[in-house]
């Protein structure tokens, strides 16, 4: 089977199965995405609390709960994120993919419009792709990479908050308050994220299920056992 090396487009045939994912890959994927749906859910909460009803603060803990898990869940979101920086050095071609995006490469453009075309049905099917197809690249690096790195890094600095400045976790993100002018200009940028993080979330499962039943290749299941299968031929 012949590849393009930058893009990964199938330039040829016989095809034969290939192991895209690796296991910490798969796995890692699937924590973010329950991290990313219980941040949301209680950062929503936190940044539009609910009225106290049935007696004291104290008695119920209710806020205290929500702030718990919020916080236990974005440590679980920060460190999965410095596994998976850790894996695209150790990792393969596919682990490193949503690290960067190859703007140099003539071959890495070119798959980017023949895509953009086939999105915009103007053309009929699409090419084969062993990983990421150029424009999911371009758009896992921009929103969800990029996404995922701001709001860890403005998360992180909101925590530190609660220890004050001379702390040791002030020393490491006080600097974001600094960069930003103010604490609530910070928590405005990290509510923000979170919806930018979410509208990716909902882009990128409206578009695996659809590639899933209308391309050339496999996609649920890949991520799942990291195997990509193929349906066809790819078209000259």
């Amino acid at each position: 089977m012949r590849v393009e090396t930058v893009s990964g487009r199938v330039l040829g045939g016989p095809l034969e199965p290939v192991y895209v994912y690796e296991a910490p890959v798969r796995l890692w994927h699937w924590v973010m995405m329950l991290c990313l749906f219980v941040l949301a859910a209680t950062g929503y909460l936190i940044g539009a609390p609910p009225p106290a009803i049935g007696g004291e603060p104290y008695d119920t803990f209710y806020f205290g709960w929500i702030r718990m898990i919020h916080e236990s869940t974005a440590m679980i979101f920060v460190v999965a994120l410095l596994v998976r920086i850790y894996w695209l050095f150790v990792g393969n071609h596919s682990a490193r993919s949503i690290f960067y995006v190859p703007f140099w490469s003539g071959a890495w453009w070119q798959g980017f419009w023949s895509q953009i075309r086939y999105y915009l049905f103007l053309k009929k099917e699409s090419d084969l792709w062993v990983g990421h197809n150029p424009v999911a690249q371009a758009a896992m690096f921009f929103m969800f990479t990029l996404g995922a790195i701001f709001i860890s890094v403005t998360g992180l600095a909101l925590f530190a908050e609660q220890w004050g400045w001379g702390t040791g976790w002030m020393r490491w993100f006080g600097w974001v308050f600094v960069l930003f002018g103010d604490p609530q200009m910070v928590r405005t940028l990290h509510h923000l994220a979170m919806w930018y993080l979410l509208l990716f979330a909902f882009i990128h499962m409206y578009m695996v299920f659809r590639e899933d039943i209308m391309s050339g290749e496999s996609i649920i299941s890949t991520m799942v056992n990291g195997i990509r299968l193929w349906k066809r031929e790819p078209r000259a």
